[in-house]
């Protein structure tokens, strides 16, 4: 704590020290090259003084020097697995008619690591037409372990659908970790 109250603490007394203070010599004594357009740029002086810091419990602090310090910071970033697509799944079912349909589901990157993320359902077995009976199942893989999940399958079973109609249903899907590791 103390060493960057004297860093800061040099950086403002060399602020104070480089504003209006340091003067360019004047046009006779630059000779040839003040009659010129070269433009020499102001370099902050050292402050001369002061050097000492007392702190607040009483310690004296001498600058001993002024050095700059250059530094790198590597920072590692972990991108969470996320899906990327939308599913829109339009199907027309006639009389007892079994549909299955296959689909894909497109993530932001590979999985790092093997049988460890899986896809989890809002609702894997629904009503499509609200009339009680359970006509359409969501098959999918237990875990996700390429980019690209295409063994996903709705699958409609048109002889329990009692309504005619056009059937509407919102399924989210998110991505769920393994449990225990």
């Amino acid at each position: 704590m103390k060493v960057l109250l004297v860093i800061f603490y040099t950086l403002v007394v060399t602020i104070i020290y480089s504003e209006g203070i340091m003067t360019l010599p004047s046009d006779e004594t630059m000779g040839p090259a003040a009659n010129s357009n070269i433009s020499i740029p102001m370099v902050p002086i050292i402050p001369a003084s002061p050097n000492e810091k007392v702190d607040e419990n009483e310690e004296v602090w001498i600058l001993e020097k002024i050095s700059t310090v250059m530094m790198e910071s590597r920072v590692n970033v972990v991108v969470p697995l996320e899906i990327i697509s939308d599913i829109e799944i339009k199907a027309m079912v006639i009389d007892d008619q079994k549909l299955d349909i296959p689909f894909e589901i497109e993530m932001n990157k590979e999985p790092e690591r093997k049988d460890y993320y899986g896809l989890k359902y809002s609702e894997k077995e629904f009503d499509l037409d609200n009339d009680g009976n359970i006509d359409t199942r969501i098959y999918s893989p237990k875990y996700i372990n390429k980019k690209v999940v295409d063994d996903n399958i709705l699958s409609i079973d048109g002889s329990k659908i009692t309504k005619e109609g056009l059937h509407r249903k919102r399924v989210y899907i998110t991505v769920e970790v393994k449990d225990g590791k």
